[in-house]
């Protein structure tokens, strides 16, 4: 991997990408520190700290936003706006459709459901925006924290509304900066985007260990990171490949097919959506909680909503695994897979076109879900158990969708990188 980048330099037009990604970033991290209007820094940061250690949540919530929520930058609003609007407008695409119809037209089709997705992000950064605001300016953002009730200087209405603006805009923002890497950097700018915010808060979350415990715990904290991080490659990496072979078959004058190829299928087809799914879905009870604290039926569950409760990791692990099958059952469909085949002249060798070749197919994807399902659940557990079992606190950085982040995106990107470096290399043969 550092060999690539070492090539990647030395390639001048691929330097200027890698300089410019490079640029958006130190950016994008900027307006994640920079307070919007009317905020009381030296008390919103006493407060969050309070908070943080009092509540394990609030330190997961602030992971998304690399460390910007719980400052109420600009930035505050991060990424995830933009994310549930991808999710939601895919979802979308199996029900309506008209999104359905638009997703098989092509690029004209994407580029108009990413033209939604874009709306629906600033419906949903307004909202979002509204509802931390509203809750700062009522002392709820920090439920039970000693200030939370001077963290804004006013709480008019005009004040309200700029602080709002300033957050929406900054989404706004994110999203231009993500689009300007992936049309003149290296690799997915919104991806990218994802893995600056959790990779940023990670000097903290190892200063945080090696303060609070000694230099073994660290360093076997660090240990037990790689090799969770080696697993995490190795699985991710995984896929079943199903061979398919093209007849051959006369267009015009022209003979097409002939070829052998194989559809890879991912033993982690799924990605982090599940857990994603499955935080928020637990998220909602604790949210109820803070709202209306004197509900006696929220009172009694309030315990088992804490982290390191058992019940809530085995609700937890259990969604994962439900969410898992739930979205790859909606991303992949066996049924068109295999028509497209048959139209093009493909076959899997031993298996008729057509309905068996749909029913295999989705028989594989069903096997090999169980062990990715399993597999995306017990990675979720493991700061849950690190609270439990060592006294850990939130600032744990291996596990979880943390840890997948930065390996899928890693991988992603250096992929990309080694595929230009390759179109490079061999542009002598190709004259």
């Amino acid at each position: 991997m550092l060999t690539a980048f070492a090539r990647a330099f030395r390639t001048p037009d691929l330097r200027k990408k890698l300089l410019f990604t490079l640029f958006i970033i130190v950016v994008f991290r900027l307006g994640s520190i920079i307070p919007t209007p009317n905020v009381n820094v030296k008390v919103l940061k006493e407060t969050a700290d309070a908070a943080k250690e009092s509540n394990n949540l609030y330190g997961l919530v602030d992971l998304f936003s690399g460390g910007a929520l719980l400052k109420l930058s600009i930035f505050a609003l991060g990424i995830m706006p933009y994310i549930t609007a991808s999710i939601i407008l895919q979802l979308l695409t199996v029900v309506i459709p008209r999104l359905e119809a638009l997703k098989k037209e092509g690029q004209a089709g994407t580029t108009k459901i990413t033209q939604y997705t874009r709306y629906l992000t600033i419906g949903l950064a307004i909202l979002q925006a509204t509802g931390i605001v509203a809750m700062a300016s009522t002392g709820q953002l920090f439920s039970g924290v000693s200030g939370s009730d001077d963290i804004l200087y006013e709480t008019g209405l005009f004040p309200i509304i700029t602080m709002v603006i300033c957050m929406v805009a900054g989404t706004s923002v994110i999203m231009w900066l993500g689009e300007l890497i992936t049309d003149r950097g290296v690799g997915n700018g919104m991806s990218l985007l994802i893995f600056t915010q959790v990779v940023a808060v990670f000097p903290a979350q190892f200063w945080s260990i090696y303060k609070t415990q000694n230099g073994f715990v660290f360093a076997v904290v660090l240990l037990v990171g790689l090799a969770i991080m080696a697993g995490v490659v190795f699985v991710e990496q995984a896929q079943r490949r199903i061979p398919v072979q093209y007849a051959k078959r006369m267009v015009g004058r022209r003979m097409y097919g002939g070829t052998s190829t194989y559809i890879p299928l991912k033993v982690n087809q799924a990605g982090i959506i599940p857990i994603i799914f499955a935080s928020s879905l637990l998220y909602l009870p604790i949210l109820a909680t803070q709202l209306w604290p004197n509900t006696k039926w929220l009172q009694k569950i309030q315990p088992y909503l804490q982290q390191d409760n058992p019940w809530h990791m085995a609700i937890f692990f259990v969604f994962i695994i439900f969410f898992t099958y739930f979205y790859v059952a909606i991303t992949f469909n066996p049924t068109e897979v295999a028509d497209n085949m048959k139209k093009y002249g493909g076959f899997i060798p031993g298996i008729r076109p057509g309905r068996p070749t749909a029913e295999y197919l989705d028989f594989v994807l069903t096997r090999i879900t169980t062990p990715g399902a399993l597999y995306l659940g017990l990675v979720s557990l493991i700061p849950m158990v690190a609270f439990a079992l060592l006294n850990a606190t939130q600032d744990f950085p291996f596990g979880g969708a943390s840890i997948l982040i930065i390996v899928g995106v890693g991988l992603d990107t250096v992929k990309q990188i080694e595929s230009q470096l390759q179109q490079r290399n061999y542009e002598g043969f190709l004259r």
